[in-house]
């Protein structure tokens, strides 16, 4: 099975790694398409994502919001910057847990690797401590889940 693998750089970027069994426009096409999102972005097993707005245009919006089905959640705001189909994604995000984070900049590469992906994602925080919130989250957890959500759907 594959693992997604996390590393820091420098004080300000966070580096996430993962290879799928599945070429690059079938993962690129999980990232930006509302239907797939729903079924693999979700987290920790028993949570949902009741909305999921992807606009995958220069511009275009990004909500998702997630939650436990007990009454606990939380969601996403975000625009997309710019789309390479089936190689690259760079958008903007930010969280509210309940408050709102600083925004965080998302660059995902798609990378055709044997009969597979390569999927790089580089996430670039305003500063080293509001990455070290976002790392203490535990948010790995949350995020290979997801992934082999994915591995499994496409």
């Amino acid at each position: 099975m594959n693992k997604m693998t996390l590393a820091t750089e420098g004080d300000r970027f966070v580096i996430v790694t993962r290879r799928f069994a599945a070429v690059p426009k079938d993962v690129y096409r999980a990232h930006v398409e509302p239907e797939l999102i729903q079924k693999w972005m979700l987290g920790p097993d028993g949570w949902t994502m009741p909305v999921c707005i992807s606009e995958p245009v220069p511009g275009g919006r990004i909500r998702y919001e997630w939650s436990d089905g007990n009454g606990a959640g939380f969601y996403l705001t975000g625009e997309f910057l710019e789309l390479e189909p089936y190689s690259r994604i760079v958008h903007v995000e930010r969280m509210f847990v309940p408050d709102r984070t600083p925004d965080n900049r998302v660059e995902t590469r798609f990378e055709a690797d044997g009969a597979g992906t390569l999927m790089t994602v580089r996430m670039s925080l305003p500063d080293s401590e509001t990455r070290a919130a976002m790392l203490a989250t535990g948010m790995e957890h949350g995020m290979e889940a997801s992934y082999a959500r994915l591995e499994l759907l496409i």
